[in-house]
């Protein structure tokens, strides 16, 4: 089991849905999931619905802002890398050419939070951890495992994010992996024409026991299926989902040796 007590900078750390219906997204991951829910004040106006797996955070709820949903903006799932100086990172960040949508603040006491755009749009978060370090639940089932980004440049994205956080990448011409202190944590691909107006994005996966039988209790639950699950290689399976609201989530299984 990889249980995590902090996060160098540069990891990525925490992942959190934004969406329509809170109450009917805790229902659905649940039950997915086998999580457990526990709602917290969150900044002394509204509510945040913290997602754990046993006695480990593994993921965050709440509800979407009014003027995402204004914009067309659909639920979506938010990954956040960790950083030392989410000021410092920031700057860095605009002068490397993203977009400052939300300047360093403080989440409570439980860190620091900046949310960028990047040069292509597609948008992340920094979390500079205060008491809340993140996932404390990592790559195991019912935990996050990997986060992957869709761009329209993806070598533009590969110059942003190595000098933005030093990662090195790895893959071939059709898959590119992010490399965080050795450790493969995530990928890039190419929005392709044909799967319609997709714009850049960063996407979620959690580790399932079986992808199959996962796909199956969440078209159960109401939720839509994007990508069958897939075989990639020798390391596991895939399959790509959007949940009752909309927003797109991936599940990985393992394969057993």
């Amino acid at each position: 089991m990889t249980i995590k007590s902090s996060y160098a900078p540069g990891q990525f750390c925490w992942t959190d849905l934004m969406t329509t219906d809170p109450a009917a997204a805790k229902a659905f991951y649940t039950a997915l999931f086998g999580w457990s829910a526990a709602d917290m004040p969150y900044n002394h106006a509204g509510v945040y619905t913290m997602l754990r797996k046993g006695e480990h955070d593994v993921a965050g709820l709440g509800g979407q802002p009014p003027e995402e949903a204004s914009r067309g903006i659909p639920p979506h799932w938010n990954v956040y890398v960790s950083v030392a100086d989410a000021s410092a990172a920031a700057e860095k960040a605009a002068s490397l050419g993203a977009t400052i949508l939300a300047p360093a603040f403080d989440v409570n006491d439980s860190g620091r939070m900046v949310i960028l755009a990047d040069p292509l749009g597609a948008v992340f978060f920094l979390w500079q951890p205060g008491k809340h370090i993140g996932a404390t639940l990592w790559g195991e089932v019912g935990a996050p495992s990997w986060f992957e980004l869709q761009t329209t440049d993806p070598e533009r994205a590969k110059a942003f994010y190595t000098a933005l956080f030093g990662w090195s990448t790895g893959g071939d011409a059709s898959y590119t992996e992010w490399i965080v202190n050795g450790e493969h944590v995530g990928g890039m691909l190419k929005i392709d024409p044909s799967w319609g107006p997709v714009p850049p994005n960063w996407g979620s996966y959690f580790t399932v026991e079986n992808a199959e039988d996962a796909v199956t209790r969440a078209k159960a639950l109401g939720a839509k299926v994007y990508m069958p699950p897939r075989d990639i290689g020798v390391t596991g399976t895939i399959a790509v989902l959007a949940d009752p609201q909309g927003a797109t989530f991936s599940v990985y299984a393992e394969r057993r040796r």
